[in-house]
C-alpha cells in the first residue's frame, strides 16, 4: 500500500452527489494583479506575471500559471501550474482561499470545476475567491506520466508479485517492479520526476499567493495538504494569512512511522464499521466484531492462496481486496457497500471488489481517468524514500501484524517501491513549528483511518501558533462533513479571524 492515501478518491462516491457550482458574478475580472512584490531577479518574471482567466465549465474559470522547475536555479527551465476558481459570490471579498484536496495526486483543479460545495461552504464561497490548483507532478500541470498503454499501469496495480510473501523471491520481484515502475515514469517523465517534492511545492504555494495578488496566504488543506500547508508555513512564516490544516500528517514521522500509525487507523476504522455491521440487517459476518475481524482477514488469506478470476482477466487477490476495503472507510456514509462486498466476495464475486478498487485507482472501462496514481508514488519517494535492511522490513512486518491483524501484512514492505527510485529523497523528517506565522487551525478526528487523530495533535503541537479543532467521530477529514461545530470554528476563522480560545471537541 502507498503511505498516503488520496483524499479525492475517497470523495469519488460523494462527489458525483454534491457536486454543484454557484455561477460567476458579471463583473469577473479575467487577468489577476499580481501583488508586485520585491523577489530576486531571477524569480521577478515568474512573480510578475499576469494570470488571464477564462471560463472552463458553469461559474468556473481556469488559468495556467508558470513556475520554476528547480527552486534552486529558476532560469533554468519553468513547468505549468493549472488553475481553477470561483470568483466570490458576495460583496465582501477577503481575497483568494486556495483549496488542496490531499493525495498527494488529488486534483484540486478539477474539485472546484466539478464540486466547489464538496470543499467549502457558500459562507466562504461568499467570502473568497475559491481557488483549485493542480500541485506540480499532477492532473493538468506539468504532470507525471509512466506509461503510454493502460495495461503497463493494471500490470503493475493488479498483478499479484510471485513468491511466498515476504520471502527473499517476493522481495526480489517487488524490488524489481518498483525499480521498473521508477524507470517508466522517468522516461516518460523526464527530469520533473526529480522535482515533484513537497517543499518544491510549497514554494509554487508562494508564487501562486503573489501572482492571485494576496500578500498572504489564505489556504485550506486536506490530508496530504496539511503537510503541503505546514511546509509554506514553515517557509513562509510572516506571510501565512488564514490557514486550516484538516486531516494532519506528522512532518516528523518517518516512512515507517507514517505506515505503522496509518496500519492502525484502518484497523480501528475496521472494528469499527464491524461494531456496527452487528446491528445491520444485512451484515454478512455471523458473531462479534471481533470474530468478524478474523474472517476478513482469513478471507484475505484465501485469496492469497487461491485469487478470485474477474470477468475481465484481472485477479482478485488480498492487496486489490485490501483497496477495496479500505476506500468505503473514508467516509460513514459509504461503509453499506462494506457490507455488500463482503457478501459477494464470501460467495466467489468479483464485480463490487473491482468497482470499489477501480474508484480508488480512478480506473474506468479500462482507463485511467487521471494520473493520481503515478504522482503518488513519485511524491512519496521523494518525500518519504525507503529505508533499512530486509532483515528490519521482516521485523517491522511483523510488528504491523502484531498491531493490526487485518491490515499489517497489507502495508508491511512498502519500502520496496522507493528501493531503487532513479531520484533520493529530499524531505527532511522534522517538527514544524513555523516561528512567527500567524495564527493556524489544525483539524482532527477521531478515528479517522487515513490521517489518524495522534498526528492532527502532533501538528498542532509543534505549531507556534496551531490550534486544534477535535471532531469525535468517523472517517477522513473533519471540515464541510455535516458537523456544524466543525464547520462554524473553520469558517469563523477563515471569514473573520476568529480563533477558538480552547479545542471545542466538536
Amino acid at each position: 500500500m502507498t503511505r498516503t492515501l488520496s483524499a479525492i478518491a475517497a470523495a469519488t462516491i460523494a462527489t458525483l452527489i454534491l457536486g454543484g457550482c454557484t455561477l460567476l458574478g458579471q463583473a469577473a475580472p479575467t487577468e489577476s494583479t499580481p501583488t508586485g512584490e520585491n523577489v530576486a531577479a531571477d524569480l521577478e518574471p515568474f512573480y510578475s506575471q499576469v494570470l488571464t482567466w477564462e471560463s472552463c465549465g458553469e461559474g468556473i474559470q481556469c488559468s495556467t500559471a508558470e513556475a520554476p522547475l528547480d527552486w534552486a536555479d529558476p532560469a533554468r527551465e519553468s513547468i505549468e501550474l493549472a488553475l481553477s476558481r470561483q470568483v466570490a459570490t458576495g460583496s465582501d471579498r477577503l481575497g483568494s482561499l486556495l483549496v488542496n484536496p490531499g493525495g498527494p495526486g488529488a486534483s484540486g483543479r478539477d474539485l472546484i470545476i466539478d464540486s466547489v460545495d464538496f470543499a467549502t461552504s457558500e459562507r466562504l464561497q461568499s467570502s473568497y475567491d475559491i481557488v483549485g490548483f493542480d500541485p506540480r507532478g499532477v492532473g493538468a500541470s506539468s504532470a507525471i506520466s509512466c506509461y503510454d498503454d493502460p495495461f503497463d499501469l493494471d500490470t503493475y496495480l493488479f498483478d499479484i508479485t510471485e513468491g511466498e510473501f515476504g520471502s527473499d523471491e517476493w522481495l526480489d520481484n517487488s524490488e524489481k517492479i518498483g525499480e521498473n515502475l521508477g524507470q517508466d515514469c522517468l522516461e516518460f517523465t523526464g527530469e520533473l520526476l526529480g522535482y515533484v517534492d513537497t517543499v518544491s511545492a510549497a514554494r509554487d504555494l508562494d508564487l501562486l499567493r503573489a501572482v492571485l495578488g494576496d500578500k498572504k496566504l489564505n489556504y485550506l488543506g486536506f490530508s496530504y495538504g496539511t503537510i503541503l500547508g505546514a511546509t509554506f508555513a514553515e517557509l513562509y512564516p510572516t506571510k501565512t494569512g488564514h490557514l486550516v490544516l484538516d486531516g494532519a500528517l506528522d512532518p516528523e514521522s518517518t516512512g515507517f512511522d507514517v505506515t505503522r500509525t496509518q496500519t492502525e487507523g484502518f484497523e480501528s476504522a475496521l472494528h469499527a464499521f464491524m461494531v456496527d455491521c452487528e446491528t445491520q440487517d444485512d451484515c454478512p459476518f455471523p458473531g462479534t466484531a471481533d470474530d468478524s475481524m478474523k474472517r476478513v482477514r482469513a478471507l484475505l488469506d484465501k485469496l492469497d492462496a487461491s485469487p478470485l478470476r474477474h470477468t475481465d482477466g484481472r485477479e482478485l487477490g488480498s492487496s486489490t481486496m485490501a483497496t477495496a476495503i479500505i476506500l468505503p472507510l473514508y467516509n460513514l456514509d459509504t461503509w453499506a457497500y462494506l457490507r455488500t462486498l463482503f457478501t459477494e466476495v464470501q460467495q466467489g464475486g468479483t464485480e463490487v471488489a473491482f468497482i470499489l478498487a477501480d474508484a480508488y485507482n480512478t480506473r474506468e472501462d479500462g482507463k485511467y481517468g487521471d494520473n493520481s496514481f503515478e504522482a503518488r508514488v513519485s511524491i512519496n519517494c521523494l518525500d518519504y524514500g525507503s529505508s533499512g535492511t530486509r532483515e528490519e522490513w521482516r521485523e517491522q512486518a511483523a510488528e504491523l501484524t502484531e498491531l493490526a491483524p487485518v491490515f499489517g501484512p497489507q502495508f508491511s514492505y512498502g519500502e520496496t517501491t522507493c528501493l531503487n527510485w532513479p531520484f533520493p529523497p529530499k524531505r527532511e523528517f522534522a517538527p514544524i513549528h513555523a516561528t512567527g506565522s500567524g495564527e493556524i487551525l489544525v483539524v482532527g478526528t477521531t478515528n479517522d483511518p487515513a490521517t489518524p487523530y495522534v498526528w492532527s495533535q502532533a501538528l498542532a503541537e509543534q505549531l507556534d501558533n496551531g490550534h486544534l479543532i477535535t471532531r469525535e467521530g468517523e472517517g477522513h477529514t473533519g471540515y464541510n462533513k455535516g458537523n456544524a461545530c466543525v464547520d462554524g470554528a473553520v469558517d469563523d476563522y477563515l471569514t473573520a479571524g476568529t480563533v477558538p480560545t480552547s479545542d471545542p471537541q466538536c
